[in-house]
């Protein structure tokens, strides 16, 4: 006498993510891009006028260096046209627009683009924009507080007998270079933390590399604070180097994690196999 054998059906696999949200036809997507790059631009444009009568305060601390240079020697803006003053204001006030209206066109860009991403994808890019923001404001932050030292620093290459007469167009981009390169320099442990997670940049890798990392950072706190003072440098320098190790940190302890899982799953899989 046999006796059959009733083989039960190997259950489904269950998903690790959720899926994608369902695909929208292009009108629609246009449809929806079109209605949040309007909200957007309104905000953009409303708080452009708000920056238009906060012109005049944010003028009084751009020419607090020149008037410390002032005491030495002549020093002053220029406009090397009729219309140069009107046209620093106009770029002042869009630029405070820009700025104060981030949370309204990140928030519309953001509402945009994560409904077509998974939530892993979801997590990474929240977390990351998360981190990413207080670091550049603080990194931005710490370049507006440098910004008249190097000014006068540089300054003080003129002789007394020599006039400094700042070009005010100028003048405001060298500003602008300072504040964006010193936000965007504290922003970039963020971008290792994410290439890490991403499996594009292993802890090893990064750990081998931190004299580089260390000599990238001196140098840039150095060109960034170009004055005999060393405690300028400092206050840039190590800031950056913590931001670093907290990187390497994050990184190694994702890396074990994730050697951990391999070791666990392996005799799982091999069981399954036999």
């Amino acid at each position: 006498m046999t006796t059959a054998t009733v083989l039960a059906p190997a259950p489904a696999p269950v998903p690790t993510e959720a899926p994608r949200s369902a695909p929208m036809p292009v009108a629609a997507h246009l449809d929806e891009a079109t209605r949040r790059a309007v909200r957007a631009a309104v905000a953009v444009a409303v708080c452009a006028v708000i920056g238009w009568f906060l012109y005049e305060p944010v003028m009084d601390l751009v020419r607090a260096p020149i008037a410390q240079i002032a005491a030495d020697r002549q020093a002053s803006l220029n406009f090397d046209s009729v219309t140069g003053a009107f046209d620093l204001h106009l770029r002042v006030a869009l630029v405070a627009g820009f700025v104060l209206s981030s949370p309204v066109w990140l928030h519309q860009l953001f509402a945009f683009v994560l409904p077509g991403l998974t939530r892993r994808e979801r997590r990474y890019v929240l977390g990351s924009v998360g981190a990413a923001t207080p670091l550049f404001a603080a990194g931005c932050a710490t370049g507006f507080l440098l910004f008249p030292h190097m000014v006068s620093v540089l300054a003080g290459f003129a002789a007394s007998e020599d006039s400094t007469i700042l070009d005010a167009g100028a003048y405001i981009d060298f500003i602008l270079k300072v504040v964006v390169a010193t936000g965007v320099a504290f922003v970039l442990p963020v971008v290792l933390v994410v290439l890490n997670l991403a499996g594009l940049l292993s802890a090893r890798s990064l750990a081998r590399s931190w004299r580089y990392a260390v000599v990238a950072i001196v140098l840039f706190s150095a060109l960034a604070t170009p004055s005999a003072d060393v405690m300028s440098m400092f206050v840039v320098a190590v800031p950056m180097a913590a931001l670093f190790a907290a990187a390497l940190a994050i990184a190694v302890l994702h890396d074990r994690a994730h050697a951990r899982a391999a070791t666990r799953s392996t005799p799982e899989e091999a069981s399954c196999s036999v």
